[in-house]
């Protein structure tokens, strides 16, 4: 609707009724109006057992949730939602779904009820222009997403709308659709790319769950990615394929590398990215984490 006829419409209304209108649209404009540039993470998540446990990573989460401004939402990008085309979320009241199983009963009786952000889904569908974003009710928030953000917002008071992956398409385009995310940094939107930079569950030592112990392949893969994120390389990030076995060992499938990439997509020139809870556990699984902000 044009401003002409939006305002036909509005002089049509009982007056309470357009007052009524008009509040409702200054909340959605005051909701997602102009702020100072938010940081960005990537989150390691790790065993869905996290969420119960008091560990160094979970103690990781806690504490650059100090150092985060308050966000007015969170967009979650998640290993844990793929999908043909993107699509995010778009209800008053996402889901906790517990995606896993073989795990104690305490693990499914956990729930996360942060509120959805309809108007977060449309502002997302509006500034994507190189495809179109999809907006359901059909998911809710996975534990890529629920699992790592209780640590930082325990209150589950900040309103959460997750995206999607599209698995046909490759590490590119994933980068180049993060970019496209970045004017909802200067929103209030903290996003957050939540998966594993190496996930290889096939060869995982279950026995070895502290971070003891690392494949060879995984901790030489790990210190790569480390010194290329560090050093803005993300030519190379971007091409973990031409980057030797030990990537592919690390990488084996790629959902739980992809959101990465929209974390990496984010940053700016005048931004560095900070590593925190770097440890690899059962020998094939980093929990390596990062945070990009004002250098």
């Amino acid at each position: 609707m044009n401003r002409k006829d939006f305002l036909k419409t509005m002089a049509l209304l009982p007056l309470g009724a357009a007052a009524s209108k008009l509040s409702a649209l200054h909340q959605v404009t005051d909701n997602f109006g102009a702020t100072e540039r938010m940081p960005v993470l990537f989150l390691g998540h790790g065993n869905p057992m996290n969420a119960l446990d008091d560990n160094i990573f979970t103690k990781g989460f806690q504490e650059i949730a100090k150092t985060l401004p308050k966000p007015r939402a969170i967009l979650c990008i998640s290993a844990h939602w793929e999908t043909k085309g993107t699509f995010v979320t778009g209800m008053q009241h996402p889901e906790t779904i517990h995606d896993f199983g073989g795990f104690p009963q305490a693990l499914f009786d956990v729930q996360y009820p942060a509120p959805g952000s309809p108007e977060l889904a449309k502002e997302t569908n509006k500034i994507i222009q190189s495809t179109e974003v999809g907006i359901t009710d059909s998911w809710g928030l996975d534990h890529g997403c629920w699992t790592v953000v209780k640590f930082l917002y325990p209150n589950a008071d900040i309103p959460i709308v997750e995206m999607s992956i599209d698995y046909t398409k490759g590490p590119e385009y994933h980068y180049a659709l993060g970019k496209e995310l970045a004017a909802l940094r200067r929103k209030g939107v903290l996003i957050i790319g939540s998966g594993n930079t190496i996930h290889n569950l096939r060869k995982a030592a279950w026995n070895k769950m502290d971070q003891s112990y690392a494949y060879d392949w995984a901790q030489v893969a790990n210190d790569k990615m480390k010194n290329f994120i560090v050093d803005g390389n993300h030519k190379d990030l971007i091409a973990y394929d031409k980057q030797g076995i030990e990537f592919q060992m690390s990488i084996p499938t790629p959902e739980h590398y992809m959101p990465l990439m929209y974390t990496l997509g984010l940053q700016e020139k005048d931004e560095a990215a900070t590593i925190f809870n770097d440890g690899i556990v059962a020998g094939s699984l980093n929990m390596l984490s990062v945070k990009i902000d004002k250098a």
